[in-house]
């Protein structure tokens, strides 16, 4: 499973159901997005909170998916497909291809940026 970044943040702000949603999955199957990483790499507000991000992914996340080729691509297929008619912003693409490219399912708490995208199996989280 890949996690959306509204997951994780839930989870870092200390939300226990995120936190029992997330250490529910196996860690052998918890995987994440480069997108996902580099947007709460963003939320961070100092070197000591990157040092902290940095350490909670490396012990919550079995793989940090890089953004390939194949990724990108699949994005922007997505984007030509979804951006106008529904709003799909470009992380939000790329995480979603992160999923599809895998093979995994993704867990959010925003269905509705997701819904619409044909084969990516979604897992609602609620906080």
């Amino acid at each position: 499973m890949t996690f959306d970044t509204n997951v994780l943040v839930w989870y870092l702000r200390g939300n226990a159901r995120a936190q029992a949603f997330v250490s529910g999955v196996p860690f052998d199957r918890r995987w994440l997005s480069a997108m996902v990483y580099f947007e709460l790499l963003q939320g961070c507000t100092s070197s000591k909170e990157v040092r902290i991000l940095r350490k909670f992914v490396g012990k919550n996340f079995s793989r940090v998916v890089p953004l390939s080729e194949q990724i990108s691509h699949r994005a922007g297929t997505l984007l030509e497909r979804h951006a106008v008619s529904h709003g799909l912003r470009a992380a939000d693409a790329l995480i979603a291809a992160t999923s599809l490219v895998t093979g995994k399912s993704l867990s959010t708490s925003n269905l509705a940026h997701f819904r619409r995208i044909r084969g990516l199996r979604l897992v609602s989280f609620t906080p």
